[in-house]
């Protein structure tokens, strides 16, 4: 179906392999939309029962006349303790705790470890994400080697390590008590789920370069369903630097040599899973911001999503007989084994680096950190995949980046100001 020859690429290190890009599809069951839908209806045969439960708990007001050993289960599953706390105002995350008195060089070395973390989980994180997605298996002179195609057993890999993970660190330190109906987080869980798939599956179809500076650029529909979820009002420079980050990625998309071996409808293809990514991302990270409201940790809250990911994603594996074929996969290729365990380990530590680096020196450092680890992820992805970008895509990425700082130091100067202001008194103009 969709018609592009065998792009043969000699590349170092994990680069190694043939590249094949999406060929002739075997039959329908590898057309990207007909996945999306089976893996959906594997998560709604998994949704709509517990849907009809939790109505039905509901219903028979089971909170007031429940006995019996499930109930503290069913309570905490459905109805939670509803005790929420005073919205933090700076977002999905608590309030840092400030470090005690520490000396200069002790705070420099925590800020070193912290980049030196987030940079090499998911730098690392990033090429291994290319080379299974890109790359051939098993490839020798006499065969072609064959592609890992099933996206949603990556995300099962992920989601399984990022839950035992949670789970052990929420289970040998002090968490707050639980508030949150357990099912809420089933929400969160399931647009992380669908946004890591399209993910995944957009690298079929479109560079990784393209797909990094998407990401950068999710601010603006994270922004637009902050309007549309959380009834959320922006500053002028948030406006503006969502402006200029829309030009520079116009600019890089616009001018970036075209692919002659890429299809009209390939294209589309990675457009519209990159679509569905940021949108489904957009939705997580307000859900999120909603389910704070109830005290809870970072990595309570990433314990709950995960639960439920997990669970999705190894019953959809099940019911589509997809679990026993990646296994029978990893079985035939150790490196792909490797490269799996890796990812998840990486995104693992990756979401752990993430959660120290907050609570060490604050949401503005550490989305400078994650920023650079953009810059450098496609510069990487450049040198090892050997992707072009022209003058003036360059000038494109660098527009974004330069919006993007500016945003931090927007937020920083903002925050400085309005902490100096007398109480009521608005530091800008809404808008």
């Amino acid at each position: 179906r969709f018609c592009l020859p065998l792009v043969l690429a000699s590349l170092p290190m994990m680069a190694t392999g043939e590249e094949i890009a999406p060929a002739l599809q075997d039959s329908w069951g590898d057309f990207w939309l007909f996945r999306f839908f089976v893996n959906a209806a594997g998560y709604a045969s998994i949704v709509v029962p517990g849907f009809l439960l939790i109505q039905y708990f509901k219903r028979r007001n089971y909170l007031e006349t429940g006995r019996g050993i499930c109930f503290p289960v069913i309570k905490s599953c459905v109805f939670g303790s509803e005790v929420k706390s005073v919205h933090q105002e700076d977002g999905s995350l608590p309030p840092r705790a400030e470090p005690a008195e520490s000396s200069t060089a002790r705070q420099v070395f925590k800020l070193l470890f912290c980049a030196a973390g987030l940079q090499a989980s998911y730098l690392t994180w990033g090429v291994l994400q290319e080379r299974v997605m890109t790359r051939t298996y098993g490839a020798t002179e006499t065969d072609l080697g064959e592609k890992f195609k099933d996206s949603q057993f990556l995300v099962f890999m992920n989601r399984i390590l990022a839950f035992t993970v949670a789970g052990l660190y929420c289970a040998l330190t002090k968490q707050p008590r639980q508030g949150a109906p357990m099912y809420k987080y089933s929400f969160a869980s399931l647009s992380n789920i669908l946004s890591s798939w399209c993910q995944y599956e957009a690298l079929k179809y479109i560079s990784f370069p393209t797909q990094v500076l998407a990401k950068a650029s999710k601010v603006i529909p994270v922004m637009m369903m902050g309007k549309l979820v959380s009834r959320k009002s922006y500053e002028y420079w948030e406006y503006l630097t969502a402006a200029l980050i829309s030009v520079g990625v116009s600019m890089f998309l616009l001018s970036s040599a075209p692919n002659k071996h890429m299809s009209t409808v390939t294209t589309f293809s990675g457009i519209v899973l990159l679509a569905g990514y940021i949108i489904f991302d957009s939705f997580t990270s307000n859900w999120q911001d909603a389910l704070f409201t109830y005290k809870m940790s970072p990595v309570q809250m990433m314990f709950g999503v995960n639960v439920f990911s997990c669970l999705f994603t190894v019953g959809s594996l099940l019911e589509q007989g997809a679990l026993l074929e990646s296994v029978r996969f990893m079985a035939r290729h150790s490196e792909f084994t490797a490269h799996a365990v890796l990812l998840s380990v990486c995104s693992a530590c990756g979401q752990l680096f993430i959660f120290y680096t907050i609570n060490q020196f604050g949401a503005a450092v550490f989305t400078i950190i994650m920023t650079l680890r953009q810059a450098f992820a496609i510069l990487l992805s450049c040198l090892i995949y050997g992707h072009t970008v022209t003058v003036v895509g360059g000038l494109g990425v660098a527009v974004v980046f330069m919006a993007l700082f500016l945003r931090v130091y927007a937020r920083s100067r903002m925050k400085k100001r309005s902490k100096k202001l007398p109480p009521g008194e608005s530091p800008v103009q809404k808008v």
